[in-house]
């Protein structure tokens, strides 16, 4: 059983001998040969077994483009959560910075009125 690449049409790299299917636990695409049909294969992404479809040709190209969907868009998937890990990453990191700021902004208004009130001392006491 071969694993077909998520991308690309999986209906036009198999010849009209194979079957193109899913996994029914991981969804990932495969391609075996028509021999297979019927028969419970282990699936080589997640391990467990998977039962090779016995329907017609155009069912068995319906489900191939299905597949090649489903794993696309758990390509998808995968991706748009990495870049929104990526993306919060910064937003926390920004966070801290601007909290930093908020602390030496409050540090430098204590500091003017303290430095205020003792000019007012000293300008009021002459």
């Amino acid at each position: 059983m071969q694993p077909s690449s998520g991308a690309s049409a999986p209906a036009a790299q198999s010849t009209s001998n194979d079957i193109v299917f899913a996994c029914s636990h991981c969804a990932t695409s495969f391609v075996v040969d028509a021999a297979a049909a019927g028969l419970a294969l282990e699936c080589q992404s997640c391990g467990k077994p998977t039962r090779v479809p016995t329907q017609s040709a155009a069912v068995i190209e319906a489900n191939a483009a299905n597949a090649a969907r489903v794993s696309d868009l758990q390509h998808q998937l995968k991706e748009n959560a990495s870049q929104r890990t990526e993306i919060t990453g910064y937003i926390n990191q920004l966070s801290i910075q601007l909290h930093r700021w908020q602390l030496r902004l409050k540090e430098l208004n204590e500091r003017k009125a303290k430095l205020d009130a003792e000019l007012g001392t000293i300008t009021g006491a002459k």
